[in-house]
């Protein structure tokens, strides 16, 4: 059963600082001809880029060019947005979902900029596209039951970033 919570609590702190990935989930509000009222929700991995705690309420992270911009354009239309991180060491299951809205500035004109500056992906090699920053309504801390246990390898480089299923691609070998 979920446990929720009105900010981030030191425990879920400590496992957001240590985790290799988080995922962001948004929704774009403007598409509401869907039967459930909401576009669909766009969920994408960041891995590389560590999840700043702000403070119990705020998180943010540095948000590179690459693929769609689906958070940011879910930002501008005030929709909200789900972070999910989990644990997947063997003895200490658990997922973490941060609730809140964002907003994005730009990199030059953020407060953030020095702070998220500090610590960018060394293996992302893509520029900078803008700074997420997530004010949060809620968290929730869940088991983690269904997580599987792996083992953290490595980030991907330029030259193993998939291809197969974009238009025109190939797959890597």
């Amino acid at each position: 059963m979920a446990t929720e919570y009105t900010g981030i609590t030191d425990e879920q702190a400590e496992l957001i600082r240590s985790a290799p990935i988080f995922f962001v989930a948004s929704v774009d509000p403007t598409l509401s001809d869907r039967p459930n009222g909401l576009g669909p929700v766009n969920v994408s991995p960041k891995g590389g880029v560590p999840l700043h705690i702000l403070d119990q309420n705020h998180v943010a992270y540095l948000d590179y060019e690459g693929s769609g911009d689906e958070t940011g354009r879910a930002a501008a239309l005030n929709g909200p947005v789900t972070i999910m991180i989990c644990s997947f060491a063997e003895n200490d299951a658990a997922v973490i979902r941060l609730f809140g809205k964002a907003r994005t500035s730009s990199v030059e004109e953020s407060q953030l900029s020095s702070q998220l500056l500090g610590s960018p992906s060394d293996d992302i090699a893509l520029p900078t596209r803008q700074i997420i920053e997530i004010d949060v309504s809620s968290t929730q801390t869940s088991c983690g039951y269904g997580v599987p246990i792996m083992e953290y390898a490595r980030e991907r480089t330029t030259s193993d970033r998939g291809r197969k299923f974009k238009p025109g691609g190939s797959r890597q070998r």
